[in-house]
């Protein structure tokens, strides 16, 4: 990934966090005819020593399981606030008006060997773990164990577990770090306005310190 340096964001504890609050991710494999690409939750998983994993499933019947029968390279893409930003945005534009449109973004890409796991008690105790995360804020929090015992045992033999062993973990916040301060509060506050997933972005970029980009 093109990642100048004014925008790379490498401390694992954040990059890892934007995961845990974006967890569904593009899965990309190499393939004999291509790539393998596929679209998942994730439930990201840490070790010992910072070793970290992410872990999903997919139906039996999606061939990219079988790409990964034994170790191959991939790479899992999460995205955090993303948003288009308009050159009205920029205090500058009525300074000089030399601004154009651009769009900012958050992203991790994981990278590492994944590895397919075809067992049923992997696979209950992971679908168990992946649901307890997502309904936690619901009440009352449905569980696996609320459906019929054989109605669950026939879902899970039509799934397959993956797990990503995480050897590398590479962020991107594209924030408009490298544009004056002026330029940053009025592009904030402008996306604020907007409402919604703009406005989500809006207060990333005040999160964020303005850096000077390399001469």
């Amino acid at each position: 990934m093109y990642n100048p340096r004014h925008f790379e964001e490498s401390r694992p504890e954040v990059l890892r966090a934007l995961v845990r609050e974006h967890p569904f991710g593009a899965l990309v494999v190499a393939a004999p005819e291509g790539f393998e690409v596929n679209h998942l939750p994730w439930q990201l998983v840490e070790g010992p020593g910072g070793a970290t994993c992410l872990r999903g499933h997919v139906a039996r019947a999606n061939p990219i399981w079988r790409l990964a029968s034994e170790p191959v390279p991939a790479v899992a893409i999460f995205r955090g606030a993303a948003g288009y930003v308009s050159p009205s945005a920029y205090a500058s534009k009525a300074e000089h008006g030399r601004v154009v449109p651009t769009w900012n973004y958050q992203v991790v890409h994981a990278h590492g060997l994944l590895r397919a796991i075809d067992d049923a008690a992997w696979l209950r105790e992971f679908v168990s773990a992946l649901t307890a995360r997502f309904e936690a804020e619901r009440s009352p929090a449905w569980q696996v164990g609320d459906a019929p015992a054989d109605y669950v045992e026939a879902q899970l033999r039509g799934i397959v577990g993956l797990e990503l062993a995480v050897s590398r973990l590479e962020g991107k916040w594209k924030l408009g770090q490298n544009r004056s301060q002026a330029d940053r509060d009025s592009m904030a506050a402008a996306l604020e306005a907007e409402g919604g997933a703009a406005a989500e972005l809006g207060a990333t970029v005040r999160e964020v310190p303005r850096s000077e980009p390399p001469r």
